[in-house]
Protein backbone atom coordinates (compact mmCIF):
# COMPACT_ATOMS: atom_id res chain seq x y z
CA UNK A 1 0.00 0.00 0.00
CA UNK A 2 1.41 3.55 -0.87
CA UNK A 3 0.67 6.12 1.54
CA UNK A 4 -0.32 10.02 0.14
CA UNK A 5 1.08 13.02 0.86
CA UNK A 6 -1.78 15.23 1.84
CA UNK A 7 -3.05 18.73 3.14
CA UNK A 8 -5.81 20.54 2.95
CA UNK A 9 -4.67 23.38 0.21
CA UNK A 10 -8.00 25.76 0.64
CA UNK A 11 -10.50 27.04 2.71
CA UNK A 12 -13.94 28.42 1.16
CA UNK A 13 -15.03 32.02 2.67
CA UNK A 14 -18.42 32.80 1.55
CA UNK A 15 -17.84 36.88 1.24
CA UNK A 16 -20.13 39.86 -0.16
CA UNK A 17 -18.12 41.24 -2.77
CA UNK A 18 -14.60 40.20 -4.20
CA UNK A 19 -13.08 43.16 -4.44
CA UNK A 20 -13.73 44.33 -0.83
CA UNK A 21 -12.80 40.78 0.77
CA UNK A 22 -9.87 40.87 -1.72
CA UNK A 23 -8.93 44.69 -0.39
CA UNK A 24 -9.16 43.47 3.65
CA UNK A 25 -7.08 40.27 3.85
CA UNK A 26 -4.34 41.77 1.86
CA UNK A 27 -4.26 45.41 3.95
CA UNK A 28 -5.30 44.66 6.92
CA UNK A 29 -4.63 41.25 7.38
CA UNK A 30 -1.42 41.64 5.48
CA UNK A 31 -2.37 38.21 3.18
CA UNK A 32 -0.87 37.93 -0.37
CA UNK A 33 -3.42 37.93 -3.82
CA UNK A 34 -2.32 34.25 -5.00
CA UNK A 35 -4.74 34.21 -7.88
CA UNK A 36 -7.44 36.33 -9.34
CA UNK A 37 -8.71 34.90 -12.37
CA UNK A 38 -12.35 35.50 -13.82
CA UNK A 39 -14.01 32.37 -15.11
CA UNK A 40 -16.62 32.02 -17.82
CA UNK A 41 -19.36 31.70 -15.47
CA UNK A 42 -19.06 35.61 -14.61
CA UNK A 43 -17.43 34.47 -11.35
CA UNK A 44 -13.56 34.72 -10.46
CA UNK A 45 -11.27 32.46 -8.62
CA UNK A 46 -9.97 34.26 -5.51
CA UNK A 47 -7.24 33.10 -3.36
CA UNK A 48 -5.54 34.78 -0.93
CA UNK A 49 -3.05 32.99 1.76
CA UNK A 50 -1.03 34.92 4.34
CA UNK A 51 2.68 35.93 3.81
CA UNK A 52 4.81 33.43 3.49
CA UNK A 53 2.41 31.12 3.92
CA UNK A 54 3.17 27.69 0.80
CA UNK A 55 0.41 25.71 1.60
CA UNK A 56 -3.13 26.71 3.56
CA UNK A 57 -5.21 29.25 1.52
CA UNK A 58 -8.22 30.69 1.20
CA UNK A 59 -10.64 30.70 -1.60
CA UNK A 60 -13.26 33.74 -1.31
CA UNK A 61 -16.24 32.78 -2.59
CA UNK A 62 -19.07 35.01 -3.71
CA UNK A 63 -22.26 34.56 -2.25
CA UNK A 64 -24.28 33.01 -5.50
CA UNK A 65 -27.70 32.88 -3.75
CA UNK A 66 -29.93 33.90 -0.69
CA UNK A 67 -29.12 30.79 1.25
CA UNK A 68 -25.37 31.70 0.55
CA UNK A 69 -25.47 35.14 1.63
CA UNK A 70 -27.33 34.35 4.72
CA UNK A 71 -23.73 31.99 5.68
CA UNK A 72 -21.59 35.09 4.93
CA UNK A 73 -20.06 36.20 8.42
CA UNK A 74 -21.57 33.01 10.24
CA UNK A 75 -19.70 30.05 8.47
CA UNK A 76 -18.93 28.87 11.65
CA UNK A 77 -22.11 29.59 13.61
CA UNK A 78 -20.35 32.24 15.78
CA UNK A 79 -17.82 30.22 17.28
CA UNK A 80 -13.79 31.05 16.27
CA UNK A 81 -13.10 29.01 13.34
CA UNK A 82 -10.09 30.33 11.47
CA UNK A 83 -6.67 30.37 13.31
CA UNK A 84 -4.28 32.50 12.04
CA UNK A 85 -0.63 31.72 13.32
CA UNK A 86 2.14 34.51 13.81
CA UNK A 87 5.76 34.44 15.39
CA UNK A 88 5.36 37.81 16.44
CA UNK A 89 1.75 38.48 18.55
CA UNK A 90 2.88 41.18 19.09
CA UNK A 91 3.63 43.21 16.15
CA UNK A 92 0.43 41.74 14.09
CA UNK A 93 -1.27 42.86 16.61
CA UNK A 94 -0.27 46.49 16.54
CA UNK A 95 -0.76 46.52 12.97
CA UNK A 96 -4.30 44.79 12.29
CA UNK A 97 -5.46 47.18 15.15
CA UNK A 98 -3.85 50.35 13.25
CA UNK A 99 -6.14 48.75 10.25
CA UNK A 100 -9.10 48.68 12.21
CA UNK A 101 -9.02 45.33 12.80
CA UNK A 102 -12.23 44.88 15.55
CA UNK A 103 -10.42 42.66 18.32
CA UNK A 104 -13.21 41.10 20.82
CA UNK A 105 -10.70 41.02 23.72
CA UNK A 106 -7.93 42.07 24.90
CA UNK A 107 -4.50 40.04 24.16
CA UNK A 108 -4.11 36.47 26.62
CA UNK A 109 -1.08 34.96 27.46
CA UNK A 110 -1.67 31.42 27.84
CA UNK A 111 -0.09 27.84 28.65
CA UNK A 112 -0.18 27.58 24.74
CA UNK A 113 0.48 31.13 23.56
CA UNK A 114 -0.57 34.36 23.12
CA UNK A 115 -4.06 34.94 21.66
CA UNK A 116 -6.67 37.26 20.96
CA UNK A 117 -10.19 37.03 18.98
CA UNK A 118 -10.81 39.43 16.39
CA UNK A 119 -13.24 39.60 13.15
CA UNK A 120 -13.26 39.74 9.94
CA UNK A 121 -14.67 42.37 8.01
CA UNK A 122 -17.79 40.12 7.92
CA UNK A 123 -18.17 39.14 11.38
CA UNK A 124 -16.58 35.75 11.07
CA UNK A 125 -14.26 34.92 14.43
CA UNK A 126 -10.67 34.09 14.32
CA UNK A 127 -7.83 34.03 16.63
CA UNK A 128 -4.49 35.77 16.28
CA UNK A 129 -1.72 32.79 17.53
CA UNK A 130 1.66 32.99 18.59
CA UNK A 131 2.15 29.56 19.71
CA UNK A 132 4.54 29.22 22.85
Amino acid sequence: MSSMSAYIALTALVVRDYDEAIDFYTRALGFTLVEDTARPDGSRWVVVRPDGATEAALLLALAKDEAQSARVGDQTGGRVGFFLYTDDFARDHTRMTAEGVRFLEEPRHEAYGSVAVFEDLYGNRWDLLEPA
